[in-house]
């Protein structure tokens, strides 16, 4: 315990004497290693055991937060504070000997020090290990109790002797030595205190801390998952002010983290001011004071609104910033002390540690004011950005269609993903320009001092660099607004590509459209190329910087006959290098206010855009009126400023309880007239009164990404009668019985593993089981089949709904005469009103419509009368009849089979987030996708030579000139200025030429990854697409993208100078002594130690960030698409609601990762200090003239920086190792697995393939996934060439998957398909696709023209399109358009209206011509008359080709020459229409009576009239 001075006599006999100094150091130290054994011995005792356990169950903890001993940081705080003591003392005794001479007993007590300090780091490191690996434990280990107690009696024995000696003996003795003794004592007595005394800590009090860590049971499984995380409030809302300013509270989660992987479950909730339900309200209560009444938002606005929200963070980080910059130049105003206190003027006693105080003191306020300054603003940025994204999603939820159709949902997703996010990040920013302009003050000062008037030159040579750089921000600015413009352009793109992926598929034109997205990231290209490289010359500015207005002081001081010392000149270059800071991030602050101003404005216009009207319709009441829609002079338009209104002169009076048809032709304006009563569509004069809640079915079903039965549900609560009664009237039940997870299954986006009837079927549940007063079906009917079609009508509009109010759109005529009153619509106008007979009577527009019905009801009766036209070949008709029952047999068994075997999994999957380190490999790749990665060598040689210049430079100048005035300056001043510049210019060359080859590499990488993972998107397969929702694929194309466009090329570069400029740091310091390694090493290794600790929560955390982000953009693009369905139901609150959820989900680990940043560079800016310090004592402690003032003052100068550059390095890490994660997320889509060949060059088919087009199926299976039951069940039949079959049967029974499967869109599980006798698996996926046409069942528009739409691979001249365009009746339409072919088309084909595209989708067909032609529910959408018209032009045109036609209305398969019908995946019967209506026991005879049933009855009054 005891350090001697070496003027205490040592009696050296060898009798043993109890006061010996050497005996009491021998007795120490070897009880010391005694206990060093013994731990060694119990440690390597428990690593056997924990091997033999190794095999036994665990047992379950059931707590996470375990029960620890009492006092257990504080004890392993004690243990450490005594080991690095005794380090300390070993290190001063060590230095302190060295000098004045050794003997036995300095031998021995260094060596009983340095066994204290193996020692005492032992227990630490046993002392956490014991309580991390084990559960719950209430004491201290017997042996650490034991060797307390031991070590309390030697310090306390040691203690008496002091005072004996220096008592009774009368010997001097150090302050060190009394310390010593008195130190060790009273942590004895702490340590015997706690191990015996202390009670068990964590129990009782815990709160909510104590959850399950393992399920302790299966059922509680769900629950003990969502409690850690989602229930916890963030420690940070309750700490001590203590762990608030050592962020200690992070201390839990990332020790968890260091566990187990963290899930999004294990962050804990948010402060509520830090959360969005906190700070939304305060941003929109701002605006809406600001605006007073009108909707228009400026830029300015917006900032006071932010400002408010984030006020007090904002303004405790500039007080933060303040002592920051006070305290940074606190070490360069004291070096010249320094120096020459070193060259022996000393003023006063003790001066050395008042200057190593003063040193520590202002270092430590440094450390703490930084780390606070970064957490408050992430936080207020954090607390901004989610207050922003929920503005932004309000507003979506209320835009008009006009507005709607001004920005696309691509760039409105780009406001919430990119610019949201820019503001966010500005907080970094935000105190740079005042920052700059105090630094600049303060360092004038301090140069003043030193330098006198030439620091005046100073001022004037930074003020100039200040200035360099506004021509090269204001380049940055313009190539960044060009670059983000062509960047939404590119998404809008991308976006629409993937909504329409399966008819891309489907017309083999999504390698087309892929050079089209890749043109337009040529033209993003061509910015960012100009942006890195200005980006580059500024980096050379302003690394350059500091060398530069060095050199001009320098300089100025010879011209002036200022005298240069080596004490003022490390003074002004640590000044210097101080400014560096600021005027090197001058640039990026320019920059990013420049961004953020461009993102606050583009919000802040999208914010001003107009919302609907809330006064286009008049709610009253519910029960205040009889009546429940009333329209009074109606005139309503799409575009308001159109001269004739889309919808004119409407009046309409509808009662409580009545039942209201609207029918029309294609595009008469029937879909419209129920958007004016939803108030969707502006209105221009008239009134609109509405009575009671509405409820509404749209003709394109929207479908949200979930399970069904939250669908169904749409945020009411569960009841089970009525929900079963629902799904009853709906014909639900069968569809979910086939479903793997029945009610429960996930549906895919925009219920994409859904077939267009269960959507549809969904969708009227979804209004049903609201219970509205007021229901509005638009064509609901038309994706359904006949039989449900009669049953949705009979149980939704005739029963459940009977005492509602109903208005329906149709255009099946037979639904018509149940309606109390009828709209029929024509150019935009009721042209009629009234009820079935009296209309029918009274005018010709709805007699068209009967007429058209009629035509196709005589078809019904021909075959009826068995007097169909079809060729009858015996032969193979009844062959198959008879092979078709067999073979149903055989697969009902094979059925069953396959479904048992089959794991049955969700569709969607959760998104697939890498575990664990981001391996080396990625690393790799990325620095090696660039030229091979051979630029990479040149970078690096380049900065190791800057660097090597910079210290010569400064080296050279603290050596070349004198200590102080009264010594002769080693060289002239003009040779001292000239070497300096040589080497100043030499390292600004190496700058340049590192900052053009990393621009170089960057962009080229960039470009790379970008081209391979698109390639990869676009050749994947389209179960890729049905189970990854677009959101997580836009993630990629934009944030991730972004990244690796803008920022990882300099994170991975940065991460390299960094290490390469810590190494001159280190090199310099040891230099000047090379014992600093001896408290190094240690540091280094604690600091690395730390990381690895810190990185597993960061690594998990970082990737959270990038899973939680997609679902936000998800939900937002979902709800911008759904808008007027969440509209109509009112549930706009509901959507805040669960958009609020999600920000939260994104910023709770924001924040805490944020957290975890400064948790870690604290203890790092910590253990720098102490380096630095031993770095000083040491200086200070050295007798005068052993080791050259000037080189010591630059080892300090170098050393002020040590922490900073510590700390960056590591923060490089972990940034580096956050940012690769975007490079990680793209390699994960580079290695999609791809479809199979597009074109297999070796088995082409021949240019008239197919000439018959006959398709042969053979014993065909399928399923959509490896772990989904099977969809088609062991099909075979035969479509014969040039003629036509009808494909029939339930929703859900495997129609659609036939078609896909003829298009290889699902490749078959067993079994094959030939057309012509070639084997469509063997041939390339082009040569297939591009010989068959299909109409498909959503019709599909893409942005752009009329021509782009019909011929997007220009094969056609514009004759045959306009040919094309007459044959499907859309000729007259396209005239009237000023732009002919190439007028606009808008996102989705929005501006045309559902029949239209679908006859767009006719004009694509006509124009191919092909052999085989599939009608995919193609008629759905349109009026009988239309359907009729389309029938007859495709009798027409392909008469002599295979047409395969899905239908739901008999009628169009009637005149078909095979009729298949389907059921649950197997073929249950397959023969020409007459023969299976022969047998009244046939399934379809059924079907077809029913339907001929449902229309005579509804013609019933028809004979009459």
């Amino acid at each position: 315990m005891s350090v001697f001075s070496s003027s205490s006599s040592s009696s050296s006999h060898l009798k043993i004497d109890f006061l010996n100094p050497m005996f009491l150091h021998g007795l120490s130290g070897s009880l010391h290693l005694i206990f060093l054994f013994i731990l060694f011995i119990s440690w390597v005792y428990e690593k056997i055991r924990a091997k033999t356990n190794e095999y036994e169950p665990p047992k379950h903890t059931t707590s996470t937060r375990k029960a620890k001993v009492s006092c257990y940081k504080a004890t392993l705080l004690g243990c450490l504070f005594l080991g690095v003591f005794n380090l300390v003392l070993c290190f001063l005794n060590h230095f302190l000997w060295y000098r004045n001479g050794w003997s036995d007993e300095k031998i021995v007590t260094l060596l009983d020090l340095s066994v204290k300090t193996l020692s005492w780091f032992a227990v630490s490191i046993f002392l956490h290990t014991q309580f991390l690996n084990s559960g719950e434990t209430k004491k201290y280990p017997f042996l650490i109790r034991l060797w307390w107690v031991v070590f309390f009696f030697v310090s306390c024995y040691c203690l008496v002797i002091d005072f004996v000696v220096y008592y009774e003996k009368h010997q001097s003795l150090t302050t060190l030595f009394w310390v010593s003794d008195i130190c060790s004592t009273l942590m004895g007595l702490f340590f015997c205190f706690v191990g015996f005394l202390g009670k068990k800590e964590g129990g009782e009090n815990d709160g909510n801390l104590q959850e399950p860590l393992l399920n302790g049971s299966a059922n509680n499984g769900i629950e003990s998952k969502k409690d850690t995380g989602e229930r916890t409030l963030t420690p940070y809302a309750n700490a001590s002010l203590f762990s608030i300013l050592t962020f200690s509270w992070m201390g839990s989660l990332i020790s968890l983290g260091n566990k187990k992987t963290l899930d999004l479950e294990d962050v804990p909730q948010l402060m509520e001011l830090d959360s969005v339900r906190g700070a939304f309200p305060i941003l929109e209560n701002k605006l809406e004071s600001e605006c007073g009444g009108s909707s228009k938002v400026t830029t300015m606005m917006l900032v006071k609104g932010l400002i408010s929200t984030v006020w007090k963070e904002v303004l405790l980080s500039a007080v933060f910033v303040l002592l920051y910059t006070l305290a940074t130049y606190v070490g360069p105003s004291l070096i010249d002390t320094l120096v020459q206190y070193l060259n022996g003027h000393r003023e006063f006693d003790n001066e050395g540690y008042i200057l190593v105080s003063a040193f520590f003191g202002a270092k430590l306020v440094e450390c703490l004011s930084q780390r606070h300054w970064f957490f408050r603003v992430q936080q207020a940025g954090f607390r901004a950005r989610a207050a922003l994204v929920e503005k932004i999603y309000c507003k979506g939820l209320t835009l008009s269609c006009h507005s709607k159709q001004e920005h696309t949902s691509g760039e409105i997703i780009n406001f919430m993903a990119v610019d949201a996010e820019r503001i966010g990040d500005f907080g970094w920013y935000m105190h740079d320009p005042w920052m700059v302009a105090l630094q600049v003050c303060l360092a004038l000062v301090v140069l003043y001092k030193n330098l006198g008037l030439a620091s005046l030159v100073t001022l004037v040579a930074t003020i100039l660099v200040m200035l360099t750089n506004y021509p090269l921000g204001k380049l940055q600015e313009n190539f960044q607004e060009k670059l983000m413009k062509s960047k939404d352009k590119r998404m809008k793109a991308m976006s629409e590509v993937l909504r329409n992926m399966r008819i891309l598929k489907l017309q083999a034109w999504e390698m087309k459209f892929l050079s089209r997205i890749q043109e337009l990231r040529n033209t993003e290209a061509g910015w960012l190329k100009k942006f890195m490289y200005t980006s580059a010359m500024t980096t050379f500015v302003f690394w350059g910087a500091p060398t530069f207005v060095s050199v001009v002081t320098f300089g100025a001081c010879m011209l002036m006959g200022i005298p240069l010392e080596s004490g003022k000149i490390l003074s002004a270059l640590a000044t210097f290098r101080i400014l560096q800071e600021p005027i090197y991030n001058l640039p990026d602050t320019i920059s990013m206010i420049v961004q953020t101003k461009v993102s606050l404005g583009r919000i802040a216009a999208f914010l001003s855009l107009d919302d609907l009207p809330p006064d286009v319709i008049q709610k009253l009441p519910r029960g205040s009126s009889d009546v429940a829609i009333e329209i009074v002079d109606g005139n309503f338009s799409w575009d308001v400023s159109s001269a004739t209104p889309s919808l004119r002169d409407i009046n309409v009076n509808v009662t409580r309880g009545m039942r209201v048809a609207i029918c029309g032709a294609v595009g008469a304006g029937k879909s419209s007239l129920l958007s004016c009563i939803l108030g969707e569509m502006p209105k221009l004069s008239g009134t609109v009164k509405l009575c009671g809640t509405k409820a509404y079915v749209a003709q394109s079903p929207w479908i949200q990404s979930g399970k069904i039965e939250e669908n169904i549900l749409f945020g009411k609560e569960m009841e089970r009668e009525k929900y079963n009664c629902v799904l009853e009237a709906c014909s639900l039940k069968k569809d979910l019985e086939i479903l793997p997870f029945g009610d429960q299954t996930v549906i895919g986006e925009r219920g994409i593993n859904l077939s267009g009837g269960q959507k549809q079927r969904i969708q009227i549940a979804r209004a049903l089981y609201q219970d509205a007063d007021i229901y509005l079906f638009d064509d609901p009917f038309s994706a359904v089949d006949a039989h449900t079609g009669t049953h949705l009508f009979n149980e939704c509009i005739l029963g459940l709904l009977s005492s509602k109010t109903v208005v329906y759109v149709t255009h099946q005529v037979e639904f018509l005469p149940a309606a109390d009153l009828i709209l029929v619509m024509k150019d935009g106008k009721v042209s009629q009103a009234g009820k079935y007979n009296d209309i029918l009577k009274s005018g010709s527009d709805f007699m068209e419509l009967v007429g058209a019905h009629r035509e196709a009801l005589s078809v019904l009766d021909s075959v009826e009368g068995g007097s169909a036209s079809i060729s009858e070949d015996g032969s193979w008709e009844g062959s198959n009849k008879k092979f078709v029952k067999k073979e149903e047999n055989g697969d009902a068994q094979n059925g069953k089979i396959d479904d048992s075997a089959a794991p049955k999994g969700q569709l969607v999957q959760e998104e697939e987030r890498e575990k664990g380190k981001v391996g080396f490999p990625v690393y790799w790749k990325y620095i090696t996708t660039a030229y091979g990665g051979t630029l990479v060598p040149f970078i690096l040689l380049a900065q190791i030579l800057f660097q090597v210049l910079q210290i010569g430079s400064n080296y050279w100048m603290s050596w070349a000139t004198p200590v102080s005035e009264d010594v002769a300056p080693p060289v002239t001043g003009s040779t001292l200025i000239i070497v300096y510049v040589s080497l100043a210019i030499g390292s600004s060359f190496c700058i340049l030429v590192r900052a053009l080859l990393l621009a170089t590499v960057g962009y080229k990488t960039a470009t790379i990854l970008f081209n391979k993972m698109h390639f990869s998107i676009f050749r994947a397969p389209m179960s890729f697409f049905d189970a990854t929702p677009s959101g997580r694929i836009l993630n990629r194309a934009s944030t991730d993208q972004s990244a690796v466009d803008l920022n990882i090329p300099y994170q991975v570069g940065s991460f390299a100078f960094s290490i390469i400029q810590l190494l001159g740091i280190i090199a310099v310091m040891s230099q000047v002594s090379w014992q600093i390694f001896i408290i190094f090493i240690p540091v280094i290794a604690i600091c690395i130690w730390l990381e690895q600790y810190y990185i597993s929560s960061a690594r998990e955390l970082a990737r959270l960030i990038g899973v939680c982000k997609a679902p936000v953009i998800q939900h937002f693009a979902e709800t911008i698409s759904g808008s007027s369905t969440i509209r109509s139901f009112d549930q706009e609150p509901r959507f805040q609601d669960t958009s609020m959820k999600l920000i939260d989900g994104y910023s709770r680990p924001k924040f805490h990762s944020a957290a975890a940043m400064e948790w870690l560079c604290f203890r790092l800016d910590v253990l720098s200090l102490i380096t630095f310090t031993s770095l000083l004592v040491f200086l200070v402690s050295i007798p005068k003239g052993t080791i050259d003032p000037s080189v010591a003052g630059l080892a300090v100068t170098y050393g002020l920086n040590l922490n900073m550059l510590q700390a960056w390095v590591i923060w490089n890490i972990c940034l580096m190792e956050n940012k690769i994660i975007s490079v990680e997320r793209i390699l994960q889509y580079m290695g999609i697995p791809s479809e199979p060949p597009l074109v297999i060059e070796s088995n082409r088919p021949d240019s008239h393939w197919p000439s018959q087009g006959e398709v042969d199926i053979r014993d065909l299976q399928v399923r959509y996934a490896p772990h989904m039951p099977l969809v088609l069940r062991g099909l075979t039949c035969t479509f014969f060439g040039g003629k036509k079959t009808g494909i029939v049967g339930r929703t859900g029974s495997g129609k659609s998957t036939l078609i896909q499967t003829l298009f290889r869109i699902v490749e078959p599980t067993g079994g094959q398909i030939q057309i012509d006798g070639i084997s469509i698996s063997s041939i390339g996926l082009h040569d297939l696709r591009s010989q068959l046409s299909i109409i498909p069942q959503d019709p599909t528009m893409f942005e752009g023209t009329v021509r782009s739409n019909l011929d997007p691979l220009e094969e056609y001249t514009d004759e045959q399109i306009w040919e094309a365009l007459d044959k499907c009746q859309l000729g007259e339409e396209v005239r009237k358009k000023e732009g002919k072919l190439d007028s606009a088309v808008s996102e989705n084909g929005e501006n045309w209206s559902v029949g239209q595209r679908q006859l767009v989708c006719l004009g694509r067909v006509l124009l191919k011509k092909s052999k085989v032609l599939v009608l995919d529910e193609a008629t759905a959408s349109v009026d009988t008359a239309t359907d009729n018209l389309i029938q007859q032009t495709l009798r027409q045109h392909f008469a002599d080709s295979t047409v395969i036609t899905i239908a739901h209305r008999i009628t169009s398969v009637l005149d078909s020459d095979m009729v298949l019908l389907l059921d649950n995946g197997l073929i249950e019967e397959y023969d020409s229409p007459a023969k299976l209506l022969e047998d009244r026991t046939s399934s379809f005879a059924k079907l077809v009576a029913e339907y001929s049933m449902r229309s005579t009855s509804s013609f019933g009054n028809l004979e009459n009239s």
